[in-house]
């Protein structure tokens, strides 16, 4: 039974189109060929295959063949990086492709959240990738330094690095920018026109929807008055355009104070206090580190190295570091994720 809304043939088409323009400059017509086209191949066989058997409803699909493309992508550039020979190519993608199909469809038929399940995914990726690498060396098809270079590619972590290179960029750019804007008022250019606030003598939940939204708007804005500019515009960011112009706005309000209700400021804060955690995670990387080095008495180093091996060159540089003491330079709670992904070992 087809799936209603979804085209996998146009939405393959799509990622095809788009892979063309990811492709690494420096590969050859043949190279960017055997990437896009094999991209190409495993999201229609994808698509295709959920099409016809009806179980997932269209955005299912859709994220099932996505992951499938970007996947091939990544690793089908690793193969060319890596210096394997043309002819085992092949192979190697069709397992890992087989193995993204099975176990995203797995994870949706478990209701496993989204992040969760990607992560899963993302380390099936990695073994499958790695154990037929290891299959060719056991062949004797290839030599232990082809394995090790095959081994440690990993487009998706360069491209990973270039986007942080480039967002940190750009936010030292809008840092610079801010500082030019006084603290304690709002951005230049932000409308300064009356606004109307409802009021709440009885609580927000007895407002509308629309009304109530604008009290928590109006509240955040207070709050972002008496902040440092750069760090309103990192928070804004995390707005949708529309509310953080709503915000921007009420931030240029003479007297917004006078304007609202304290007890209905009151009971902005206590909202927001209450979605937030309870209590807040230890997210220091030299506790992080001491911790992960701590469970390094407890784990033999070989062992260490084999649960490692599939994952990402800078997640196991990271560790190794730790267990030296060492703190390297990772989003702390990344690095809390590692901790705790270790510490399951033991």
């Amino acid at each position: 039974m087809a799936i209603k809304g979804f085209d996998y043939k146009a939405f393959a088409q799509d990622m095809h189109a788009q892979a063309s323009e990811l492709v690494p400059a420096h590969f050859t017509p043949d190279q960017k060929e055997y990437i896009t086209t094999t991209l190409l191949k495993f999201a229609m066989i994808a698509g295709e295959a959920l099409d016809k058997d009806g179980e997932f409803n269209a955005d299912q699909a859709v994220m099932i063949t996505q992951i499938i493309a970007e996947w091939s992508f990544h690793k089908s550039v690793d193969l060319v990086n890596s210096g394997i020979p043309r002819q085992y190519w092949d192979p190697i993608m069709q397992k890992i492709a087989l193995t993204i199909f099975e176990v995203s469809k797995n994870a949706f038929r478990q209701n496993v959240p989204q992040e969760q399940a990607l992560e899963a995914i993302e380390h099936h990726v990695r073994n499958t990738y790695v154990h037929a690498i290891e299959e060719l060396k056991k062949r004797n098809l290839i030599d232990d330094e082809l394995m090790e270079k095959a081994v440690s590619q990993s487009n998706i972590d360069a491209m990973a690095q270039s986007a942080d290179e480039q967002m940190q960029a750009e936010a030292q750019q809008q840092a610079a920018a801010a500082q030019q804007t006084p603290q304690g008022r709002a951005p230049q250019g932000a409308p300064q026109g009356a606004v109307n606030l409802p009021k709440a003598p009885n609580g927000l939940e007895k407002l509308d929807a629309e009304s109530a939204k604008m009290l928590r708007l109006v509240t955040v804005a207070m709050l972002f008055q008496r902040m440092q500019q750069d760090k309103v515009q990192v928070i804004l960011n995390q707005f949708n355009p529309d509310e953080a112009n709503d915000i921007i706005r009420y931030m240029g309000m003479d007297d917004l104070t006078g304007k609202i209700d304290p007890r209905t400021v009151m009971q902005c804060l206590r909202e927001f206090r209450d979605i937030l955690p309870a209590q807040p995670l230890n997210l220091s990387p030299t506790k992080i580190v001491n911790k992960i080095k701590a469970l390094g008495d407890f784990i033999d180093r070989p062992k260490l190295e084999l649960f490692l091996k599939p994952e990402r060159a800078r997640v196991r540089r990271f560790v190794f570091s730790a267990l030296e003491g060492e703190v390297v330079d990772m989003p702390p709670k990344v690095a809390c994720i590692i901790a705790s992904h270790i510490e399951s070992m033991v």
